[in-house]
């Protein structure tokens, strides 16, 4: 078995990639083009595994896509690339747009054309998993939470172009019969995330005694996922989920943004107190919210947990206080990350590109 990973030296990608390689040592093909958040750094761990191959390659490049179908010969495709941060897509919607739309466009049209050459009994073992998020459902109220019949109602270019990708992949699988699967995931948290998303910034702020920016009121709600934890619900997908179908795959912890910060600071202050800084929870700050901030999301993962056995391993507090840690045991990381492109500024004001 071969699979394909696009987007793997990304966040979410490379957990999956190091449970493809380091832990089972299945054959896997990491194609990322290495924009701002991909980091090859995040998968040192497996680099020189004989399992792991490397292509530096934009899905948006038909011809190089291509190439990599033929010279691979993948058995399944796990797409993750994409332009993910709700901030940069209003400040440069256009980006996210050829990325997500024209970029999955680009890859399952050559997966399509792949996999009707394919001999039957490879036809019939093809799979093509497309990892969303439920961002494209919208914002909840009070009560409810997101399943996989759910309208969607994106409100961010964002979320806009990440609904109009699954809206693609549904139609390649109905108008040509190509084999499948779709996620819709949570908040995703954890070690070697980049540090523009909240946790991270958040963690870092505060082991350098800045200030701790808080969108609104901090009222925000989010259903918080442990990224090792979507990896393997991933893979499970993947290998057992019925062709055709979506999954929604959530931790089962939601969280305000204002306690997420609180807990980070409560956790940094026990593992690295600091006379000079104090107390960070002083740090925190309510800055201007960001322009259509949903205010809550929600998952409902009855149907991947009923139908495929998986379950989230992590609570959000065991989960939180690994990422904490290992932010802690791993300044090598984020400071190569941090001396590159982002440095920690405030991005989402609304002034496009």
């Amino acid at each position: 078995m071969t699979v394909l990973i696009t987007g793997g030296a990304g966040f979410i990608g490379s957990a999956v990639v190091r449970k493809l390689v380091g832990q089972r040592g299945t054959s896997t093909v990491n194609v990322d083009k290495l924009t701002y958040a991909g980091n090859l750094d995040s998968l040192e761990q497996i680099a020189d595994h004989p399992a792991y191959s490397f292509e530096r390659v934009d899905i948006c490049n038909e011809e190089e896509v291509r190439r990599v179908f033929v010279q691979y010969r993948p058995s399944a495709v796990a797409h993750l690339a994409a332009e993910s941060h709700v901030d940069r897509s209003i400040d440069a919607p256009g980006e996210f747009v050829q990325t997500n739309v024209v970029g999955t466009y680009i890859l399952l049209r050559e997966a399509l054309r792949y996999w009707q050459a394919l001999a039957s009994r490879e036809r019939e073992a093809f799979r093509f998993l497309h990892v969303s998020t439920d961002e494209v459902f919208g914002s909840l109220g009070a009560e409810g939470y997101f399943k996989e019949d759910t309208g969607y109602q994106p409100n961010s270019p964002y979320s806009a172009s990440k609904a109009g990708s699954d809206h693609l992949v549904r139609a390649w699988h109905h108008t040509y019969g190509l084999p499948t699967l779709t996620s819709n995931c949570s908040n995703n948290y954890g070690p070697f995330q980049f540090p523009e998303k909240l946790i991270p910034l958040t963690i870092l702020n505060a082991l350098a005694g800045r200030p701790l920016p808080v969108y609104g009121r901090g009222e925000n709600t989010r259903d918080w996922l442990y990224v090792d934890d979507h990896a393997d619900a991933l893979l499970t997908i993947l290998e057992r989920g019925t062709l055709g179908e979506t999954y929604c795959v959530g931790g089962r912890n939601e969280r305000r943004n204002i306690d997420v910060v609180r807990a980070i600071c409560t956790i940094v202050d026990e593992m690295v107190p600091d006379a000079a800084i104090g107390s960070r929870h002083r740090l925190i700050e309510f800055v201007r919210d960001r322009p259509g901030h949903d205010m809550r999301y929600a998952i409902d993962a009855s149907k991947v947990e009923r139908e495929l056995g998986w379950r989230p391993s992590e609570t959000f507090e065991t989960g939180l206080r690994k990422t904490v840690e290992w932010y802690v045991n791993n300044r090598e990381w984020w400071e190569r990350v941090r001396s590159g492109s982002y440095r920690g500024e405030r991005l989402g004001l609304g002034v496009t590109s």
